[in-house]
């Protein structure tokens, strides 16, 4: 059961914003209408499969493939060796189309087949040849950063790097590393009356979505590169396959289609690069769809990371001093990170004050599966060791948990690790409303506990644009290159445009374009999209309103911008959140149960009220199957619950009751004072139930996931510290 409260609003809004939308895209999805990249298809389309690596790091020594050509059906087979060294990326171009002479991990594609059914292209798959030399393999991030491991990557200086120089690496075998310094925390440090440290550990985590990924490709009579596909990055993903395939950008047109979900780890879709050798070869459209288990197996997983963390504090408990050293495990490849740093997610956002602070990120090559963005990059990892910690160093110095932290909450004035100022900062009185709705004070009888977290999250930055027409029948149409991934974007540009222009929801059309007929996008992600899409909207509105006063004769179409980029030191919106558990824990087998969960944010203003929603409930039992169910376990480099009767994504009965109350709004980047949802209130869920499983039964375990197995082993090891 969920409940929500929203405390009073003092920031006027159009009326229209606070009534429940109807999805534009709802009727079709829900009559099963809605098509997917899977659904499409072209007369005379052939079928894909691949031929992938059994192994973690081999040579490849020779690849047959004339039994298999020879088979029926059969169309066109190429190989690594036919495509030659073309390496694939969002910002690291360091993943190649077909392995030409290793492999780098288990699932990587050495061949590809096109043939007139699917059956018949597995079966040619399944006959290609593939002699491999087995080498020793690296899978884990320290024996890849140890002194004298072998490169993972001894060619990268070949690699392009989009957009800018790739910045320096301490060891060759790092994707990416960053340190980011604030104040003196060395001097820090040494001043300090306490000091705490510890180490914690989160697994692989694949992203959930229900959609495995799909492509469809054709060339068309103009020699243009026409693509369908599950990425949630259109433009991006057309600029990736012009740079990787040579070919000029106004040759390349990615078509829109609906997304089943993606949850981040869609950025980079690899398939269609291959794809279009078999195009080529064959002049016929090519379809590759992807089971359940072959994305799992080898798609794009959050990265399982060791994060240490230390802080210096005065005895009455204000932070003096604050140290993190993250280490990500990045698999085989960077190339589906975007961003300079090719590291998951930017500098963490903390919501507390700290003058004194170093931060060091580090993503190491391994021959595993290759990390990407998943929902809240970075932060799952990071959020679980602060907050973790933040209850082990309140503990030791005798201090309420919720106090510690409003003596270090940030508050006007503060600024974030990076040196960019709050705007508005309010986490002490999210604190202060938890305290009071989790009933914080009220005693427990033994073998129950309550916990908390506090968490901020950033919104991305970026630029978009919408064409908006004015109909001479009164109705506005409106294009956006956007993708859908299920999260409410096209709602977004509707109630905005219709809110400010005083006309009826239903009035206003809003489609997705191609990346040929649609202005540019940045894609899904980071959190930005009602807030770019949402001022794009605003301009727009604007625009035609100017538009419209003027003598014109038939349709009236105009341009909206929507741009927010963040320089250093400037103003910067955050939503801070908290969460409040209240859970008891069996001594005889060490099972949790969740009685009460609240969850407070700081949000600004809401947009799509139901949409808004879903995220929040779904970004709660998202961090919820983090904490407690989901894990992939890498065996030799191999994962080996790929079914989802192993790996245990949590579901509509597993929520608990769970209760949101939201701060009044208040001012933010996006229209009417909106911020953002979508990522936000994933990454406090761990910290909370692992800081109230150690106020339950007195034992703090420091590696997800928080299951009955490892609070038993702690329990009964006689054990009161970590697990």
């Amino acid at each position: 059961m969920t409940t929500s409260t929203t405390l009073t609003t003092a920031r006027s809004v159009p009326a229209l914003l606070a009534e429940g939308e109807a999805r534009i895209d709802g009727r079709e999805k829900v009559s099963g209408q809605a098509k997917y990249t899977a659904d499409y298809a072209r007369e005379g389309m052939l079928w894909a499969a691949f031929v992938d690596s059994p192994y973690p790091h081999a040579r490849i020594v020779r690849v047959e493939t004339g039994a298999a050509r020879e088979m029926p059906g059969v169309r066109a087979i190429v190989t690594g060796a036919d495509v030659g060294a073309r390496y694939m990326g969002c910002t690291l171009k360091d993943w190649p189309v077909l392995a030409v002479d290793r492999v780098k991990f288990i699932g990587e594609y050495v061949a590809a087949v096109a043939a007139d059914t699917p059956e018949q292209a597995a079966a040619a798959a399944k006959a290609i040849e593939v002699e491999y030399e087995e080498l020793p393999a690296l899978l884990d991030a320290d024996a890849a950063l140890a002194e004298g491991a072998e490169p993972i990557h001894p060619d990268e200086a070949s690699y392009v790097f989009v957009g800018a120089t790739r910045p320096p690496r301490p060891h060759y075998n790092m994707q990416g590393y960053d340190r980011v310094r604030k104040g003196d925390p060395e001097t820090a440090f040494a001043g300090a009356d306490r000091i705490f440290e510890h180490t914690f550990h989160t697994p692989r985590y694949h992203a959930g979505y229900i959609e495995p990924r799909a492509t469809l490709v054709w060339i068309d009579e103009d020699e243009t590169l026409r693509v369908l596909t599950t990425s949630k990055n259109p433009f991006a993903q057309r600029d990736m396959l012009a740079e990787t395939l040579e070919l000029p950008k106004n040759k390349v047109v990615v078509e829109p289609s609906y997304i089943g979900g993606e949850f981040g780890a869609k950025a980079l879709t690899i398939e269609e690069f291959a794809l279009y050798y078999l195009a080529r070869a064959t002049g016929r459209a090519v379809k590759h769809v992807r089971t359940h288990a072959d994305d799992v197996r080898s798609s794009h997983v959050r990265h399982a990371a060791a994060v240490r963390v230390r802080l210096g504090t005065t005895r009455d408990g204000k932070i003096v001093a604050f140290d993190l050293r993250a280490l990500f495990d990045g698999g085989a490849y960077g190339g589906g990170k975007p961003g300079v740093s090719v590291l998951p997610g930017r500098t963490p956002k903390l919501p507390y004050g700290i003058h004194n602070a170093q931060v060091e990120r580090i993503c190491a090559y391994t021959h595993t599966i290759p990390g990407a963005f998943v929902r809240a990059p970075g932060d799952i990892q990071i959020m679980f060791a602060v907050e973790s910690l933040m209850d082990m160093a309140a503990a030791e110095l005798g201090i309420d948990p919720i106090e510690f932290r409003q003596r270090n909450a940030a508050v006007t004035g503060d600024t974030d690790l990076e040196g960019n100022r709050f705007t508005e900062p309010r986490p002490r009185q999210v604190l202060a409303t938890l305290r009071d709705a989790i009933h914080w004070d009220e005693p427990l009888p033994p073998g129950r506990g309550r916990g908390i977290s506090l968490t901020a999250r950033h919104i991305a930055g970026g630029k978009t644009a919408i064409t908006v027409t004015a109909l001479p029948d009164g109705t506005i149409s409106a294009v956006t290159g956007s993708s859908e991934p299920g999260v409410g974007t096209l709602t977004v540009v509707q109630r905005v445009l219709a809110a400010e222009l005083g006309l009826d929801p239903d009035r206003v059309r809003v489609t997705r374009g191609a990346t040929d007929t649609a202005p540019w996008d940045p894609g899904i992600g980071g959190s930005k999209g009602t807030m770019l899409l949402g001022r794009a909207a605003l301009d727009a509105a604007h625009k035609l309103q100017v538009a419209l006063a003027l003598p014109h004769d038939g349709p009236v179409t105009v341009t909206g911008e929507g741009a927010f980029v963040l320089g250093p030191g400037e103003n910067m919106w955050l939503n801070f959140g908290a969460y409040g558990v209240e859970l008891s824990v069996d001594r005889e087998t060490g099972t949790l149960t969740l009685h009460d969960v609240v969850f407070v944010a700081d949000i600004g203003t809401i947009v799509n009220p139901i949409a808004h929603r879903g995220q929040i409930d779904g970004g709660f039992l998202m961090g919820l199957g983090v904490a407690l169910t989901e894990e992939l376990v890498l065996e030799d480099g191999r994962i080996v619950n790929i079914a989802l009767s192993d790996y245990k994504l949590p579901t509509q009965r597993d929520m608990p009751p769970f209760r949101v109350i939201e701060l009044q709004p208040g001012d933010g980047p996006g229209p009417y004072g909106a911020r953002a949802a979508g990522e936000m209130n994933t990454a406090g869920v761990a910290p909370a139930i692992a800081n109230a499983v150690a106020a339950a039964c007195g034992v703090r375990v420091d590696r997800l996931g928080i299951t009955a197995e490892r609070i038993y082993d702690a329990l009964h090891a006689g054990a009161a510290g970590p697990a």
